[in-house]
């Protein structure tokens, strides 16, 4: 095996939050790439499930899982919650501690418990822990399109997912000791370990012609074929690397991360004119950066300090930093931690 390359084995996973923890469900999907380039679909146990369920799915990885083989296993959904969720619960901000208190108040696992149940008030008490849809994690800013875990009900939530599959990383963690859940049990996991990991298929899912295969399947086609495909250029080991600087990596080994991301993100491009003479059309638009590095997050009811303005939430893409500012300040915002700008406005 080349120096390179930690890994033998390749899983790619392509979540669903729908229905019940032993739903036959359709958009989930498996599949698992090799060292030799193949990479096939996982067909769910022979029995009268036609596709894969959330429990039969967690019972195969703890059974596949077993330290023989270094594997690398990408998940699509929500490792974790942004750091403001701990922050509003009075959470202690470390993972094994939020997959307990989590499980205890959404029990997705339960037999004939939807997530929606939940949500209405109808099976556990989800009510005391919730977050806002505008919530977003350092890492989910870093993917650029990425939407919020609690963003429910809208075209490319992983909302559900992610709050019906956390309950499923608890169980696998308790019953395979040796696992290594990056970036939790720290960002450099030891040679021949097994490590479970979040990913975004959108990040590679244009790179691989999707051929016959569903979206859902071809997105966890992708995930297993780029996994196996990095770890052989070697690159995997850059995507391992904690972020930096080391405000970003303290947060992020709360909130966790999307493999592949990367701190600052990426600017996106921007028109030839600029945008220093004044507001543009798009500027209040989520993921709008302005030309001092200052990217839009989300917009609220709150009402602004300017004339009809509201207030936008924005993150500063060199430190981290999240503040309020109206929707005409924007394209002149500067950060107020390290780019002397003015106080931002409260936006909770």
């Amino acid at each position: 095996m080349n120096p390179g390359i930690r890994f033998r084995r390749f899983i790619g996973i392509d979540y669903s939050g729908a229905e019940t923890a032993d739903a036959s469900l359709e958009g989930l999907r498996v599949y698992e790439a090799d060292e030799d380039g193949k990479t096939i679909e996982v067909p769910p146990p022979i029995g009268p499930k036609q596709y894969w369920t959330r429990r039969a799915l967690g019972q195969w990885l703890i059974e596949t899982l077993d330290g023989t083989t270094p594997t690398l296993v990408g998940i699509d959904h929500g490792f974790s919650f942004p750091m403001r969720y701990f922050e509003r619960h009075r959470l202690s901000p470390e993972w094994p501690a939020f997959l307990d208190d989590f499980c205890a108040h959404w029990p997705t696992d339960a037999p004939n418990t939807y997530v929606d149940f939940i949500r209405d008030g109808l099976a556990g008490d989800g009510a005391a822990r919730m977050g806002e849809r505008h919530w977003l994690r350092l890492t989910e800013e870093a993917a650029g399109t990425a939407k919020s875990v609690f963003h429910f009900d809208v075209q490319g939530s992983v909302a559900k997912s992610t709050h019906a599959g956390i309950p499923w990383l608890r169980h696998l963690r308790h019953a395979r000791l040796n696992l290594h859940f990056w970036p939790f049990d720290g960002w450099d996991p030891a040679p021949g370990a097994t490590v479970i990991t979040e990913v975004y298929p959108r990040l590679w899912s244009g790179l691989y012609d999707a051929g016959h295969r569903t979206p859902d399947q071809h997105d966890a086609f992708a995930v297993a074929s780029w996994m196996r495909d990095a770890s052989q250029s070697g690159s995997i080991s850059d995507c391992l690397t904690a972020p930096s600087p080391e405000t970003v990596t303290a947060t992020a080994q709360v909130e966790g991360w999307i493999l592949g991301t990367t701190w600052p993100p990426a600017k996106r491009k921007r028109s030839a004119r600029g945008d220093r003479k004044g507001p543009k059309m798009g500027a209040t638009r989520p993921g709008f950066v302005n030309c001092s590095n200052q990217r839009v997050i989300n917009g609220t009811d709150n009402p602004g300090t300017d004339h009809n303005q509201v207030v936008y939430i924005l993150s500063c893409l060199s430190c981290g930093h999240r503040y309020g500012a109206n929707g005409s300040d924007i394209f002149q915002r500067r950060c107020p931690t390290c780019g002397q700008g003015r106080p931002g406005l409260p936006f909770e």
